[in-house]
Parts: structure tokens; sequence; C-alpha cells
């Protein structure tokens, strides 16, 4: 593990790792927001009808199943030795993606600008953070 840290370069994965932690966080915050609405409506499991909820839930969800590979890919990327720019491209898109698709969700179950958006920022996060994992891993 000490070989792989070495590897990395700069401050790659201290940054990477702070775009893990508000991912971290803005999960948790998502989460809380689901279990007050459950907590107010005394609804234990599933949605109870409320559509409100069930927004709140899909975006909890959303978020936890794009997150972590944005997570694992900004680790990877340091690890490798990405440069920081190219941490923070995907980690500030990422996290900008996340957090605009998820503001966007619990207001409203429709297409909005910040659901769109936040899939796109995210995908495009993804989709470059792939591709520069494949060149860093065998581009030399």
């Amino acid at each position: 593990m000490e070989m792989l840290v070495k590897a990395a370069n700069g401050q790659a994965l201290a940054f990477a790792a702070s775009y893990c932690m508000v991912l971290l966080l803005f999960g948790v915050f998502l989460a809380i927001r689901v279990i007050e609405l459950r907590r107010s409506k005394r609804i234990g499991m599933g949605d109870g009808g409320e559509r409100d909820l069930a927004r709140r839930i899909r975006a909890h969800g959303n978020f936890s199943e794009f997150a972590p590979l944005l997570m694992l890919t900004l680790v990877l990327l340091a690890l490798l030795g990405a440069k920081e720019w190219l941490i923070h491209l995907i980690g500030f898109s990422g996290v900008l993606g996340r957090i605009l698709h998820g503001a966007a969700l619990t207001r409203s179950a429709g297409s909005s600008f910040g659901r769109v958006g936040g899939m796109l920022l995210t995908f495009a996060s993804l989709i470059i953070g792939a591709i520069s994992l494949l060149v860093l891993a065998w581009g030399g």
C-alpha cells in the first residue's frame, strides 16, 4: 500500500480524498432528508404512497448508484499518478453533477435543468475518468 501512495502525484490523492469527503457528506444529507420525512409521516418501510418521500428515496438511491463510481475513479486516478488538474476536473464536475441532480430530484419528479445537467456532468466525469484510467494504466 505504501508503494501505491508514493505513486500518487503531489497532492492528487489529498484532492481526490477531499472530493470523496464532499460526496460522502452529501450522501448523508440525502439520507437524513429521507429519515426526516419518514419520521414525520410515520412511514417505516417503502414510501407509503407519499410522492415527496418517493422522490427523496429515489434521489438518495440515484446518488448511491453513482457516487461510489466517482469516488473509486478519483482514488484510482490519484494512485496511478494523475495530474492534479485531472482530479479537479473529474472531482468538481462529478460533485456538481451529483448535487445538481440530487437537489433537483427532491423538488420535482419531472425533467429539469438540474436533473439533466446533473446526469450529463456525472456521465462526462465518469467517461473522462474511465478513459484517463485506461491511458494511465496502460499508456506508459
